[in-house]
């Protein structure tokens, strides 16, 4: 059982975590540095306040349990066109469990039934098998392998896009 609940800057340890540690980071160009991760969570954190973006915390083995990872939506402009993307992290020891594919399922699903971030895009790394699995699983139709840009590295990734009007993410 997982729970979703907005992140907050109390998350702070959580966010660096994510970031910062090779293992999670190991798709996505290694580690993030330290430096300036408070300030970039407290602009999430606005932004969730002011409903541009939707930032959770996932919580395994329901309320109360252990802050295990994030899932977010977030517009942002690529290729100059405005697109939602989706993203997720789940810490090591969590892995494994369901829990990223059963929160990715959850946002989307709350995204269709409030009528907001129609057309999803994700970007997982061409190695990341359990992200790629995810999209897969979920309805998502891989579009392309491309480069793509994350925290100014360069990375090979796939590109993924589920349509929610088009159907239930399952």
């Amino acid at each position: 059982m997982i729970e979703l609940r907005g992140i907050n800057m109390g998350d702070l340890p959580l966010y660096e975590a994510l970031l910062t540690d090779p293992v999670m980071m190991s798709e996505l160009g290694g580690p993030l540095p330290r430096q300036g991760l408070r300030e970039k969570l407290q602009r999430i954190v606005d932004e969730v306040r002011d409903g541009r973006t939707w930032y959770s915390v996932i919580v395994a083995d329901g309320p109360g349990g252990d802050p295990a990872g994030t899932v977010c939506i977030w517009n942002h402009v690529w290729n100059e066109e405005t697109i939602s993307e989706i993203g997720w992290k789940v810490l090591p020891g969590y892995q494994r469990r369901g829990l990223a594919s059963g929160a990715v399922r959850s946002i989307l699903l709350r995204a269709r039934s409030e009528d907001r971030w129609q057309v999803i895009h994700a970007f997982p790394g061409v190695t990341n098998e359990a992200s790629n699995a995810i999209c897969r699983k979920l309805g998502f139709s891989k579009v392309e392998e491309l480069d793509i840009d994350y925290a100014g590295r360069a990375l090979r990734g796939n590109h993924w896009v589920l349509d929610l009007e088009a159907g239930n993410p399952t």
